[in-house]
């Protein structure tokens, strides 16, 4: 019976979505036990590979909509489907399978004495023999940039290594997807270039699909292929990071500011008058647009 219930909602999903998606979010919704409503009518795709932030000031909904998304929640009104299946037919170990969900804290996740054995303790349980166990925990600890380091108390890692920690232990799964809360909360700016650094590389080399909960707006174009804006448990905006950041005046209407960079480039374009053409969001795209803005004033 379940198997059949399955095939319908595989059927239905693929027939009105991408046969691409991984995660589909439909009418989600979800309120605490003293009436608070956490998430209204939340919709989003993710697709195979996507790299997707979720960006919100806090209390905004991110951290909820993740744990839903991984089943976490019990009462959540609306559904999530996961490779074309509801959530709700799927065992939490056929879940955890595919997905894996990083705390913002680190210390809430790792629990063993070193670090191989907090890495090994997923696939170990996943019925993989030693020998499997061994590789899998290395190559996701090189994967990690934490060789070297497998037999160290995971209590004398830095903040950033017990962070890279968390990640090993589900890439050692073989998870397709991370869904990250806060993943540079509490990293130092060369910490959070580093943490999205290799988050951009698990997702285009090893083309592992990430949502990731932020409020750091200035990494975001640097690193999301698409980005939806939460606040007060609603979707604002959604679309890629350039189609998001061209309205100010909504940003700071939900508590959020554009990056930095664009935030330059509008004061100068609406109160000082230069004409540029567009709002770029990196220092990459705003050098070209000052280069083209000076050209036009000298010809």
């Amino acid at each position: 019976m379940d198997d059949l219930k399955r095939a319908h909602n595989t059927e239905n999903i693929t027939q009105t979505g991408n046969s691409e998606l991984m995660y589909s979010v439909r009418n989600l919704s979800y309120k605490y036990p003293d009436g608070t409503h956490a998430l209204s009518d939340i919709n989003l795709d993710v697709k195979k590979g996507e790299f997707v932030g979720l960006l919100g000031a806090n209390g905004s909904g991110k951290t909820t909509l993740l744990r839903a998304m991984d089943k976490l929640l019990k009462g959540v009104e609306g559904s999530v489907y996961l490779d074309g299946i509801d959530i709700r037919t799927l065992s939490p170990k056929e879940i955890y399978r595919k997905v894996g969900l990083v705390f913002q804290n680190p210390d809430d996740q790792l629990f063993a004495p070193t670090l191989f054995e907090d890495v090994a303790f997923g696939p170990a349980n996943m019925g993989f023999r030693s020998k499997e166990v061994e590789e899998r925990v290395m190559n996701a600890l090189d994967e990690v940039e934490l060789t070297g380091l497998e037999r160290k108390s995971v209590h004398n890692l830095s903040f950033g290594q017990r962070k890279r920690a968390c990640i090993a232990g589900l890439l050692a799964m073989g998870h397709e997807m991370l869904l990250l809360d806060e993943p540079t909360a509490g990293l130092d700016p060369m910490g959070e270039y580093k943490m999205m650094g290799l988050l951009q590389k698990l997702n285009r080399e090893k083309q592992v699909t990430i949502v990731m909960a932020t409020h750091s707006v200035d990494l975001v174009p640097l690193f999301l292929d698409k980005l939806y804006i939460l606040s007060k448990g609603k979707i604002k905006r959604g679309g890629a990071p350039e189609e998001v950041f061209n309205a100010p005046e909504d940003m700071a209407n939900i508590k959020l500011r554009l990056p930095h960079i664009a935030e330059l480039i509008y004061r100068l374009k609406h109160e000082d008058k230069l004409d540029f053409g567009r709002i770029p969001l990196t220092i990459g795209e705003a050098r070209r647009e000052i280069i083209k803005t000076m050209e036009k004033k000298e010809s």
